[in-house]
Formats: C-alpha cells, sequence, structure tokens
C-alpha cells in the first residue's frame, strides 16, 4: 500500500475523478467532504470503478475542532488535496463573504494542521480566474496576475498567497498550485461525473440538462465580445486528465522531486473553444440540436482565456488526451445515467 492521501472535497466532481485515479495508483485515500454539493453514495461508485473503498469522513473543515479530531486520528497522513470550496464564479458576485470565509477560512485551518501535525505536502486546486482578464494568450505561469473579476477568482489568488507564504516560512511544507483552465466531460463509466444542485453555473452541465430536457433552453451569456463567434472563449480540458495530473504532483512532492517549495503550474489543453463551438461539439457527437438563446453578458466572466500548458507538460510530463467531442460524450453519457437512476 502507498502512502495516504486526504482529499478534501473528495465526493466532489474533480475530487471524486482525482480519488479513482489515485486509489487506481495504489495509493489509500482518505476523504473530507461536507456533502455540500456532492452526495454520499459518490464513495459507492469510487468503489464500482475501482474495487476500494475510500474512507469518508463528513464534516467541514472549516470546524478547527472537527478538523483537529480527525488529525489527531490520521497523524500518517503524506499529502493534502485541497479541493474543498465554492466554486461558482457567478454566485460569488452576490455572495462575497460567504466564498471569502469559507474558501480562505478552509485553507488557512489546513495550513494550521500541516504544521501542528508534520504533515509535510499539499496539492491546491487554483484556478485560471487567477489571471483576470489576461493582456496576452496564450497563459504562461509567468503572465501577470491581474486583479480578479469575482470574488471567486481572489479567493484563489489569496488562497495562492497564503500557501506560498506558508511554504517559504516552513521549509517543511512544500505545496504546488495547479491551476486548472475548465474541466468538463465524465468518467468514461458514466459512475462518476459534475452534478450541480439547482441550476448550473457551468456550461456542459447546462447542455446536458437541456439535451435531457430538464431545462427549457440553454443561456449563452453573451455574444458581442471580441472573439471570432462573440461568445466568450475557454480552455476545456477532459476532468480525467486533470484527475491524473494531481496523481503526478503528489508523486513529485512525496518523492522530493519539486524543484522549490512553491511551485504553480498551467492545466489546460492550450486551445480556446467558443461557448458556441462547445455546444456545435454537443450537437455533433450525440445528434441532438439544442434550443439556447443569447442573453446579456455575466457578471464576473472573462471575455477569453487559455493555456500554455507547455510547462506542465516538460516539467510534469503531463498533457491532455481527450478531445472536445470526447469530453462532450462522456458529459452527455454521464447525464443519462445519473438520471436513470434517479427516475
Amino acid at each position: 500500500m502507498k502512502e495516504k492521501i486526504l482529499v478534501t472535497g473528495g465526493t466532489g466532481y474533480i475530487g471524486s475523478h482525482t480519488s479513482v485515479e489515485l486509489i487506481s495508483d495504489g495509493f489509500d485515500v482518505v476523504i473530507i467532504d461536507n456533502l455540500c454539493n456532492s452526495e454520499a453514495i459518490v464513495v459507492e461508485r469510487i468503489e464500482q470503478i475501482t474495487g476500494k473503498r475510500p474512507r469518508l469522513n463528513i464534516f467541514d473543515i472549516c470546524d478547527k475542532g472537527k478538523l483537529d479530531r480527525f488529525f489527531e486520528e490520521n497523524s500518517d497522513i503524506a499529502a493534502i488535496i485541497h479541493f474543498a470550496a465554492f466554486k461558482a464564479v457567478g454566485e460569488s458576485v452576490y455572495k462575497p463573504l460567504d466564498y471569502y470565509r469559507n474558501n480562505l477560512v478552509s485553507l488557512i485551518y489546513l495550513l494550521d494542521a500541516m504544521k501542528k501535525y508534520n504533515i509535510p505536502n499539499m496539492v491546491f486546486s487554483s484556478s485560471c480566474t487567477v489571471y483576470g482578464q489576461p493582456e496576452k494568450l496564450p497563459v504562461t505561469e509567468e503572465s501577470p496576475i491581474q486583479p480578479a473579476v469575482s470574488p471567486y477568482g481572489n479567493t484563489k489568488q489569496i488562497g495562492e498567497e497564503i500557501i506560498r507564504d506558508t511554504a517559504v516560512a516552513n521549509q517543511n511544507i512544500k505545496a504546488i498550485a495547479l491551476r486548472y483552465f475548465n474541466p468538463i466531460g465524465a468518467h468514461p463509466s458514466a459512475l462518476i461525473g459534475e452534478l450541480p444542485r439547482g441550476i448550473p453555473e457551468n456550461l456542459v452541465p447546462f447542455i446536458t440538462q437541456t439535451a435531457f430536457g430538464l431545462r427549457e433552453e440553454l443561456r449563452v451569456f453573451g455574444d458581442d465580445y471580441d472573439t471570432p463567434d462573440g461568445s466568450c472563449i475557454r480552455d476545456y480540458l477532459h476532468v480525467v486528465d486533470l484527475a491524473k495530473a494531481h496523481v503526478i504532483a503528489v508523486k513529485r512532492l512525496i518523492e522530493g522531486g519539486s524543484k522549490k517549495n512553491y511551485e504553480v503550474f498551467n492545466l489546460g489543453t492550450g486551445e480556446g473553444v467558443s461557448v458556441l463551438e462547445a455546444i456545435k461539439s454537443f450537437e455533433r457527437v450525440t445528434g441532438i440540436k439544442l434550443k439556447y438563446k443569447i442573453t446579456g453578458r455575466r457578471e464576473g466572466d472573462i471575455e477569453k482565456i487559455w493555456a500554455d500548458p507547455s510547462y506542465a507538460n516538460k516539467e510534469l510530463g503531463w498533457k491532455t488526451v481527450s478531445t472536445l467531442d470526447e469530453s462532450m460524450r462522456t458529459a452527455w453519457k454521464w447525464e443519462k445515467y445519473i438520471r436513470s437512476i434517479s427516475q
């Protein structure tokens, strides 16, 4: 058995896929999740995929007392992968204090615990939102950090700064921040995937729910941006490709491959895709014509961004494998599965 890895938010979208990849690589996975945006049944689905059930601890990591008790009983953790956070860009604009309190307090408590219980390694779930609206594309790790355009993006900027400063002040702590671009798709088994509560904030769940008939029509936020078709441009990568990068990052930390105490990597495909192009991809692979309408711009949205992933390609030996069409195909397979078992 390999080392024990704590995955906060491990029943969530990216957390569950990463838990699968960690277990498949032989790691012992322990999850903390308050289930505010996920379901406990996800651990059963992880077991179906991997043959091994991760241990689920249900509590909020903003509860310092419970967090301390957890680490007192699990002091042999080799690394933390920290996903647990509120993540909806649009919602953060209207609920900024909720985002600052939840995303930053939880991180500070985890870092306190790392010092107190001698846990040496953290992989942090960061975001391309730290770049704001970049002046130059594609974005590299050296691109200037612009003012955040949403409180969510700001929590990721501040979170990175907190981790960096902690790693500088505590040489026993090493951390890697992975700046994701836009994760989409689902596990090929269709047993786990993205399942937002309420109206989806992200594009692909809104696409699949509209195709299934749960939503009357898809809203496209703006068609007057400075892009070829007027809609926003993003760098969409398959969630399984993203999950595998976390396993590589954990190994880099545990095996002493890091070049310094705090490192940052962009995770993306290197290709920008517009919202309207993403819609066409879904229609192409499913044969379903989507009903959508153009609405006004959404507050907090960046016009266009995509990654230069060459540093991660070179340093981590990681690159995306799945295509946009494959991502859409797996997202649709997941949507049909989850609706079939909920009816």
